[in-house]
């Protein structure tokens, strides 16, 4: 019985259906009636503002045009004087272009009449302007047009306003051209008749009385009303278009094709409701399945996860956040910081982060931090925080990718170590292939010492030898061996440089240091090599060692590459400049140049034009001037040969 009664009451809900759909679709047509009722007010309020609004555009624009034109007649008459008779005819041109203008006198600073067009239309008192006289005082000192207040013609003449523009001559006024303007006639001659034909357009005063109008529409009930300003002329005229309601014919075609459409409903509904049901059903499998599919991503994931609220609390972590920190998601969601995966030492920067986070002040290139796994070690991580947005649009927490960059970063120590131990070994190469050159110019200082001491020696045996005559044999002696332990210092910190040393130091000294390396092979090979200094002797921050290698590799390719060119282009120009907050140093050759097939691959590694080269060295070059925040870069010598450019950016201030 029961059952029965349920199948009863359920057959009975289903064909109450299209009874409540009947309901509630007239409910809607009524909502619907009123959004259209409403909407289609609004645009024709819409309609009504950019109509004005491009009357009114087309009133200033033709005010302009006539204010031009009087300015050009105060031109005109600065120019050819009080007397001139071509003022008529261009006046004249002037009246058939803007037939709003009634008539234009010119009037000498006296105030005494000298023209008046049309010229067979004498000017009436009763058409003189009651503010005519002010009208030097009122135009600006520049020339430019001012407009009066309007006054009313008698015998139904209308409403009319004078235009002013001064004659000036040298800045001083000597004359006033004036127009007078009716407004009724303004409107009929710039207004459209479309714009007329819906609406009433009215120019009106500072006290809200209708000076002008102009309509062609039915008589019928006034609807919306726009009222805007009248600019250029000032004394507080303003404009009001008034539009007159139409008889919506459209209200009865939507109600016969919403009353259609309810009949429809009514006939539809129970395939609906049938169709209806079976995509529920299918909508609940596909959102299972979903959202097995999310899981299953989000557990894959290598990258933690982790959702907080709008007050800092845990709310999501997935698997690879909890392996990360060594806990399981029942003792992470819901905590509150301090978080139980902070390092203690490091408390005060978690909070300032996460302060941070929840203002919005989240950095979009991520922050790095230090996390504490459950058995206390330490992991460096990579934090991106992106606002949590919910259905609705509203954000409610935010959510974290959390990278473990642990291992990065000792492969980045370890790329850093190994580049160190290639740029020493790239040292200990130049120096070795240098090694002969080395040891003659120590080779120098050691036989002039022998030669001095085998000569006090002889002095010394002889019996006869005094103090005077050895103190600038053996004054020479110290100086040689002073020079000889200077090579021997400059090469063996050369050599043994590890780790970088960065300070404040003067490019030309550095420049000249390291060009000493090269003289005694640039010697050898008959070889000129010329230091051109920057006068200003600009300073940088940069690794000397370093820069002396980078030069020092540079001028030896420098070297190697005029093997073949003839000894009166044998050079090597090193110049050193400054500007725009870079130092710039330039290394020229006159050697056989490079091709534009081998400049492409000039600074790969591995990539040499030698038959014994590691390919090495340029490459190692580009690496040390780009860790000093500069560029090195290739370009052909104009007079034969390469150019090989570096920049370091200059240090402000002295070193």
């Amino acid at each position: 019985m029961a059952a029965g009664s349920g199948k009863w009451r359920g057959a009975l809900s289903i064909q109450a259906m299209p009874v409540l759909a009947m309901a509630l679709v007239v409910l809607l047509l009524g909502v619907l009636l009123g959004l259209l009722r409403q909407n289609e007010h609004e645009s024709r309020a819409q309609t009504l503002s950019q109509d004005v609004m491009w009357v009114e555009q087309g009133l200033h624009f033709h005010l302009t045009a006539i204010g031009e034109g009087l300015v050009r007649l105060a031109d005109r008459v600065a120019r050819e004087g009080m007397l001139d008779p071509g003022f008529l005819g261009e006046s004249g041109t002037l009246i058939a272009a803007h037939p709003e203008l009634r008539r234009i006198v010119l009037r000498d600073a006296d105030g005494t009449l000298r023209f008046v067009a049309p010229p067979g239309d004498p000017l009436p008192k009763t058409e003189v302007a009651p503010d005519w006289y002010d009208g030097f005082a009122l135009t600006p000192p520049v020339g430019q047009p001012a407009y009066g207040r309007p006054y009313w013609l008698p015998h139904g003449g209308g409403v009319v306003m004078a235009v002013s523009v001064p004659v000036l001559r040298q800045g001083q006024p000597i004359g006033l051209v004036s127009a007078t303007l009716s407004l009724d006639r303004l409107l009929s001659e710039q207004v459209p008749w479309w714009f007329a034909q819906k609406y009433r357009i009215e120019i009106l005063d500072e006290n809200g009385a209708v000076l002008a109008e102009r309509t062609r529409a039915e008589p019928d009930e006034p609807g919306l009303v726009h009222l805007g300003r009248l600019d250029p002329p000032g004394a507080g005229l303003s404009i009001r278009a008034i539009a007159y309601s139409g008889k919506p014919d459209l209200a009865r075609t939507l109600l016969a094709a919403a009353i259609f459409a309810l009949a429809l409903s009514a006939i539809l509904s129970l395939w609906a409701l049938r169709r209806h049901q079976r995509r529920r059903l299918a909508a609940e499998q596909a959102l299972r399945a979903e959202h097995a599919f999310r899981k299953a991503m989000e557990e894959a994931l290598t990258i933690g996860m982790r959702a907080r609220d709008l007050d800092g609390r845990v709310t999501y972590v997935n698997s690879a956040f909890c392996r990360m920190v060594g806990r399981g998601p029942e003792e992470l969601i819901g905590a509150a910081p301090p978080m139980p995966y902070w390092a203690p030492e490091e408390v005060e920067t978690y909070q300032a982060m996460f302060n941070s986070v929840q203002r919005g002040e989240a950095p979009d290139q991520g922050f790095e931090l230090t996390l504490c796994r459950r058995n206390g070690e330490r992991f460096h991580v990579l934090v991106y925080e992106t606002p949590l947005i919910d259905s609705e649009g509203r954000q409610s927490g935010w959510m974290a990718s959390v990278v473990d960059i642990t291992e990065r970063e000792r492969a980045a120590d370890l790329s850093r170590q190994q580049q160190d131990r290639l740029q020493r070994t790239a040292r200990l190469i130049t120096m070795g292939e240098m090694a002969s050159t080395l040891a003659h110019e120590i080779n120098q200082p050691l036989s002039a010492i022998a030669s001095y001491a085998t000569g006090c020696l002889n002095r010394l045996a002889s019996g006869n030898a005094s103090p005077a005559e050895l103190e600038a044999p053996l004054m020479r002696i110290g100086a040689q061996a002073q020079r000889a332990g200077q090579i021997i210092r400059r090469i063996h910190d050369f050599v043994r440089k590890s780790t970088p040393l960065v300070a404040p130091c003067a490019v030309n000294r550095v420049i000249e240091g390291a060009i000493g390396f090269v003289e005694a092979d640039a010697r050898k090979h008959g070889i000129r090599v010329i230091v051109l200094p920057d006068p200003v002797d600009p300073q940088v921050e940069a690794d000397r060692i370093l820069i002396e290698q980078v030069v020092l590799n540079l001028a030896r390719n420098a070297i190697e590459a005029m093997s073949n060119t003839p000894w009166f282009l044998r050079e090597i120009e090193v110049s050193i400049g400054s500007g725009g907050g870079m130092v710039t140093v330039r290394v020229a050759d006159h050697g056989g140049g490079i091709p534009p097939e081998v400049a492409q691959g000039l600074f790969t590694p591995f990539f040499s034009t030698k038959e014994e080269g590691m390919g090495m060295g340029l490459n190692i070059c580009r690496s040390i001037i780009e860790s000093h925040r500069g560029r090195l870069w290739h370009e052909p010598n104009p007079g034969g040969g390469s150019i090989f450019v570096f920049t370091l950016p200059e240090k402000d201030g002295p070193a």
